[in-house]
């Protein structure tokens, strides 16, 4: 008997079997009853996030996958789709509210719409029940082992399973300690481990000292088989569920459970998951509980970018950010802040695909979509980022009217439009103008007795004289020609009228210097990832029909309205924004989406200056970028190095050492000694020790992923 409709495609989402993965016969009856409705049956997923943090780029991947690209892999007819939205919450101590109504937020923001929402803290009851029958099965055990001892307890597990991988006897190579394996409490009664239990279900021990362990199997070659912990003391109320439990369940008891109770078809993860399978159907097979599928896929790789979770959490603690939202965050927050639309999203995740092939994207790709979503719906303005004052002296000598129509959207011939007037001050963007210009022969921006084609005013601007600030800045003093006879211009210029509106406007670069960011992330960062002109202009057009008014509470969770800043990029409004449409009082602040993406041949080269400026600053960018390389390459290096060296030889071999100590203990290989004789305190011996532990561990995951071939 199958579990899945006869339409539905089963060489998709395919991956590696499992004798513990396969359903009996009952088991999938009941499934198959319990998945038909109105007389289809459904195939079910599910999106099943922490509350830990905010979601980001790589979980929008994960929506795609769960609500479409799945169901489309698998030939799911669009009535048979299920997704089930759940809280994956079971640690109340990095948990909260906020983080519940952002997930919550950030779906309804990306368009999807689960079967129902569900905790997994709901069914706390439920799973105390199932640890407690895995208990009177004898499949766990109430352990008071500390941490350290759980870790000595699997890494002897670990070299006795490498020794046997590589042919030789764990017993002879590794011999058992009783004392670790089988441990203290691995074979104690059931009735002595449902006491202890139902004792720290009551809260009559302390955090720490009581642990409920799965009675698994330490000859396994994989780790996740050594006794993972179910339940841990907790003292901590929890967002959800408030103060009813002080044991809370491990996340690898919880959502095998859970996606078998709710009868999901495809669990669907990313690859760091594949080797807790294992743990994931040993579990549902000792509990006789139905088996969902797993397909794990790659997960999202973005460049200038981190989506680890603890980064992003130091990024906004440590203040390199103004927040989760922060436009420069690839949070749903942060892109939906800096005018990312749940489309663009949407259709990059559906553009990555779903697979098993790991991969970096290139940041690049997203601005892309962006640009062909933004491009035909974007109402076109005209801002200047650092205004110079222009005063048209022959102004009033002008013929023809000075006001002009200008298609919102210029591919829509037929669409809205919207008008500009000239005036006789106008401002123009700094970088099209240079005082030097006539000793560049490649420049044909304005400078000094030089002309350029006006936008829309169909002539040429041409600067007669310029004047010095006090303060800094010039005053250009231009004529309007639109005779004729004129001479064509080269290049244009954009342009603001004296009744351009005030503006902020935050132009955001990537946020680290390095594609792909290494441990050293946070002396990667851009320090130039944000640049803010507070004195910029735009044109009066964008307050009409209330598009830079301030949406109140609300447009934290939406996408304010976007604009093509003609020769600029595109833009939005930011929620700083504090404009109010009836008075025409309030800031308005501009983020900058994406650059526009212009052809070379086609560009004004009116910013040479600019770029010269640009040009510097990229070459000091290079140098560091490539000391930074090398600084990189050398501290891989050392680490393959240091991989070489035996936990005992650390300190005498490992080039950070080299002549700091002079005697060392003959057993642990741990220094006593300085290199001048003198004894080490209990400090500074602690300190080592701790340092010989951390390098003892490495090379037990090192030898992990050279067991299991890569």
């Amino acid at each position: 008997m199958s579990d899945l409709p006869e339409t539905v495609s089963r060489e998709a989402l395919v991956t590696r079997e499992m004798a513990d993965a396969v359903n009996p016969i009952s088991l999938l009856s009941d499934h198959v009853s319990s998945n038909t409705i109105d007389g289809i049956i459904v195939t079910r997923t599910r999106f099943p996030p922490e509350p830990n943090g905010y979601l980001h780029i790589g979980h929008a991947k994960s929506m795609n996958a769960n609500f479409s690209l799945a169901f489309e892999k698998l030939n799911v007819k669009p009535e048979a789709r299920r997704t089930i939205f759940r809280y994956d919450d079971t640690n109340p101590d990095a948990e909260s509210t906020e983080y519940i109504d952002s997930i919550r937020r950030d779906l309804e923001y990306m368009g999807w719409k689960p079967e129902r929402t569900t905790f997994s803290s709901d069914s706390f009851q439920v799973l105390y029940d199932f640890a407690c029958k895995l208990i009177d099965r004898g499949l766990a055990y109430v352990d008071d082992m500390t941490k350290a001892q759980v870790e000595e307890q699997r890494a002897l597990a670990l070299r006795r399973a490498i020794s046997r991988g590589n042919g030789l006897d764990p017993d002879v190579e590794h011999p058992l300690d009783p004392a670790l394996i089988p441990g203290p409490n691995r074979n104690t009664s059931p009735e002595r481990n449902r006491r202890l239990f139902e004792g720290m279900r009551a809260g009559k021990y302390p955090e720490g000292s009581y642990t409920l362990r799965m009675k698994m199997d330490f000859d396994s070659p994989n780790p996740n088989m050594y006794d993972h912990m179910a339940y841990r003391i907790k003292y901590t109320p929890h967002p959800h569920a408030g103060n009813a439990w002080c044991v809370y369940p491990t996340y690898d008891f919880t959502h095998a459970i859970c996606d078998s109770l709710e009868h999901i078809d495809y669990s669907i993860c990313t690859l760091e998951f594949e080797n807790r399978r294992e743990s994931y159907y040993w579990l549902l097979a000792a509990l006789d509980l139905y088996r969902p599928k797993i397909y794990e896929m790659s997960r999202l790789n973005l460049t200038y970018t981190v989506l680890s979770k603890r980064r992003l959490l130091k990024l906004v603690g440590n203040g390199h950010v103004r927040g989760w939202n922060d436009p420069r965050m690839p949070t749903i927050s942060g892109l939906r802040r800096r005018g990312y639309t749940a489309q663009i999203i949407n259709d990059f995740c559906a553009r990555c695909g779903v697979s098993r092939a790991s991969c970096t994207i290139e940041a690049e790709r997203l601005a892309g979509v962006a640009r062909e979503h933004l491009a035909p719906t974007c109402r076109r303005a005209m801002a200047c980022y650092d205004p110079v004052e222009v005063l048209i002296t022959n102004f009033a000598e002008l013929t023809g009217s000075n006001i002009f129509t200008v298609l919102d959207v210029a591919t829509e011939l037929e669409g809205k439009s919207h008008t500009v007037e000239l005036t006789e001050t106008i401002y123009i963007t700094a970088r099209d103008f240079r005082v030097d210009g006539e000793s560049d022969r490649n420049y044909y921006g304005l400078k000094p007795g030089g002309s350029v084609g006006l936008k829309y005013f169909g002539g040429n601007l041409t600067c007669e004289k310029f004047e010095k600030k006090v303060g800094g800045g010039v005053k250009l003093f231009c004529t309007a020609d639109n005779s004729e006879g004129r001479k064509k211009p080269k290049s244009h210029v954009s342009w603001c009228p004296s009744s351009s509106l005030p503006c902020e406007i935050r132009i955001y670069d990537n946020l680290f210097l390095t594609p792909k960011p290494t441990d050293l992330w946070e002396e990667e960062l851009n320090p130039e990832n944000e640049i803010v002109y507070k004195d910029a202009l735009v044109d009066p057009s964008v307050v009409e029909d209330g598009m830079c008014g301030t949406k109140g509470e609300e447009g934290k969770w939406i996408s304010g309205n976007s604009f093509q800043f003609e020769r600029l990029g595109y833009f939005v409004v930011d929620i700083d924004t504090t404009y109010d449409s009836a008075s025409g009082k309030g800031k308005i602040v501009f983020n900058r989406i994406v650059s526009l993406r212009e052809d070379e041949g086609k560009k004004n080269v009116s910013n040479t200056a600019e770029s010269a400026a640009v040009k510097v600053a990229q070459e000091e960018k290079t140098k560091k970028q490539d000391a930074r390389r090398e600084e990189q390459k050398r501290q891989v290096e050392a680490k393959a190095a240091r991989l070489k060296i035996s936990p005992q030889n650390l300190f005498r071999e490992a080039q950070e050492h080299a002549g700091k100590f002079s005697i060392f203990d003959v057993i642990t290989g741990l220094p006593t000694h300085d290199s001048n004789g003198k004894e080490l305190t209990k400090s500074a011996l602690k300190k080592l020790a701790k340092e010989q532990k951390k390098h003892e561990m490495v090379l037990k995951k090192a030898a992990v992923v050279a067991a299991r071939g890569g």
